[in-house]
């Protein structure tokens, strides 16, 4: 059964734009409960995933298929170099041009992913703060750089204990943007975003997340990590530093990807980076169940698509959604 906060106004919802917004952690169903929401509904996929919009991350970011999308089209994949540093700002300004043009065409625009930095931007606003300090930057680059991510971490972790808790101790471009700030400004970037509230609603939108007992989300992860090794993971990777990609780029710090880079620079053994990726995959599902829980969504389980269908049409034609 479908739970959740009640749904927004008709009279709120009279004054936005409507989307429907898919999400929930990695592996549990969302991009396939997306696809078939839009073949009912005759939408569009806009991506909110942060690794989908790199060229060349195929098959370590599930990536939608040819043939998927042939089915549905999709939107901010493939927008991105893996060397750039994609960031929550151009993925909003981005999002909302996709999602004029898919309205314009008349259709139903569905975002999903499991980014929640960028669904927050996206239906809230983005918390700026303060610009920033080329001298303070280049310092904090140069010296993770110089093999000091490590203490850098260590040290957000004592300025800013609730940003440096929800970040990856290798996420280096929010590392060293959080201590940018405090270095700069003497200020918590994490009570700036907090203050902002990120309560710009820029759109009605009927937000689901997809659910799974833990037990067996953690079967899904561990079973896709096994598939995605023998679909060419490793040999992905290679390709990309093969190419030039240098290994400390944005893209190949990313679950799984930093593993396989690790084993083809380092060595190692084998066996072990597929356990290493399983175990990393399935604390990223925990942190975004904690995320996710802090977010207004209906949950809801992967094999009630007709109840999700008639919801969606519902929410759609009137604004609302039964209670």
């Amino acid at each position: 059964m479908m739970r959740g906060p009640r749904p927004h106004s008709l009279t709120d919802a009279a004054l936005r734009p409507s989307i429907l917004v898919i999400t929930g952690p990695t592996a549990s169903g969302k991009s396939e409960l997306a696809l078939g929401l839009a073949e009912a509904l005759g939408g569009e996929i806009v991506s909110a995933d942060a690794l989908q919009v790199y060229r060349g991350l195929d098959i370590g970011t599930a990536k939608p298929s040819r043939e998927e999308r042939a089915r549905v089209p999709h939107h901010l994949v493939d927008v991105a170099e893996p060397g750039e540093a994609y960031h929550a700002g151009r993925f909003r300004a981005e999002a909302d041009r996709a999602i004029r043009q898919i309205r314009a065409r008349g259709r139903v625009p569905l975002v999903c992913g499991g980014t929640a930095l960028y669904l927050k931007t996206l239906l809230g606003g983005l918390a700026e703060g303060p610009p920033r300090d080329p001298a303070v930057r280049g310092e904090l680059e140069a010296a993770w750089a110089a093999g000091e991510g490590g203490l850098l971490y260590a040290e957000l972790a004592t300025a800013d204990p609730e940003l440096a808790a929800r970040l990856h101790p290798n996420d280096r471009s929010r590392i060293v943007r959080g201590l940018e700030v405090w270095r700069v400004r003497g200020v918590r970037l994490s009570a700036l975003q907090a203050a902002h509230g990120f309560a710009e609603r820029t759109y009605d939108a009927l937000c689901l997340g997809v659910e799974r007992p833990r037990a067996e989300l953690y079967r899904r992860i561990d079973e896709r990590v096994v598939r995605m090794m023998a679909q060419g993971w490793e040999a992905e990777v290679r390709g990309l530093l093969t190419a030039g990609v240098s290994p400390d780029s944005p893209a190949l710090q990313a679950i799984g990807y930093r593993e396989i880079t690790r084993y083809l620079r380092q060595g190692g053994e084998r066996e072990a980076v597929a356990a290493s990726i399983q175990r990393a995959t399935r604390n990223l599902a925990k942190r975004q169940m904690t995320w996710f829980r802090r977010m207004e969504l209906e949950w809801v389980r992967p094999g009630e698509v007709a109840e999700v269908r008639d919801r969606a049409r519902n929410f759609l034609l009137t604004g609302s959604t039964p209670l």
